[in-house]
């Protein structure tokens, strides 16, 4: 397998091909030889059964991938790629938001936990992730370079400024960390915005006890969906429930009722929830 980390070598095997980026899809590919090492090195690949890359490009990171784990699986959406990257691995021609991903683990690993290690494009850096977390995949990890505001967002705690609907939903799955930052001159061709790599480290428990896990993400996606009003009446416009029912709820369990949800932790969520729940 090829290392591509070459802009000579990237454009040969591109024009030999006929491929070329699309804006669409959101295509940057990493030129910069000392990233993708870094990712594949702490993308816990090596302790586990194998890795699943995500949107694998003309195969940069794949081929690092390749050298810490004992197997790599990549899906890619675009067909254009297809032809590029018959040179240099095996990848399943497939959209990950459709895919069936327990299936393919079970079928490439033997339902052994892998590792998941993927350069995202921007527009769909949250979407992704949160199947991943969500789907509850044999996983140990997700290691993905995204924007770097994402990042920040992503990794942000439940109780600052910066915490969101997915920052909280993160939390709740994962133990997220930003393991270091990497400049736009670093693709080609070169975003506007600089990245940042993240790891996500799977929790075997979610940090709390939440009655109706369903309900649970529903209160916090409505308590930040107005984020300029307060959380009580953010939860009651968003979820049609009462300002009274939702009032009582946040004060029964210790929480101002005039508190907006960035200022709300994980635990007082999940108090919250559990109240209304009964």
């Amino acid at each position: 397998m090829q290392r591509l980390s070459d802009i000579s070598t990237i454009r040969a095997v591109m024009e030999k091909n006929g491929f070329s980026f699309s804006k669409a899809l959101g295509q940057n590919f990493l030129i910069n030889p000392s990233v993708c090492p870094r990712m594949a090195e702490m993308s816990g690949a090596a302790d586990c059964a194998g890795a699943i890359e995500v949107g694998p490009g003309i195969g940069v990171l794949t081929y690092e991938l390749s050298q810490v784990s004992k197997k790599v699986v990549t899906i890619e959406l675009d067909k254009r790629l297809l032809p590029v990257l018959d040179e240099t691995l095996k990848v399943i021609n497939d959209d990950v938001m459709k895919i069936d991903l327990h299936r393919v683990i079970e079928e490439e690993f033997n339902g052994e936990e892998v590792a998941v290690c993927a350069n995202l494009p921007y527009y769909i850096t949250s979407p992704v992730i949160m199947k991943l977390l969500e789907d509850r995949l044999p996983i140990t990890s997700i290691t993905v370079m995204v924007q770097k505001e994402a990042a920040e967002r992503l990794c942000a705690q439940p109780g600052t400024r910066e915490c969101g609907a997915v920052s909280a939903a993160v939390q709740y799955y994962a133990e997220p960390e930003i393991l270091f930052e990497v400049s736009r001159g670093s693709f080609m061709p070169a975003p506007n915005v600089d990245s940042a790599v993240i790891q996500l480290r799977i929790r075997k428990e979610p940090p709390v006890d939440v009655h109706d896990e369903a309900l649970f993400f529903r209160v916090i996606r409505a308590a930040f969906a107005q984020r300029r009003k307060t959380a009580v009446n953010s939860i009651s416009n968003t979820l049609h429930m009462s300002k009274q029912q939702v009032t009582d709820a946040f004060e029964q369990v210790g929480v101002r009722a005039n508190s907006r949800a960035e200022a709300l932790t994980l635990p007082e969520f999940a108090a919250i929830v559990n109240q209304l729940a009964e």
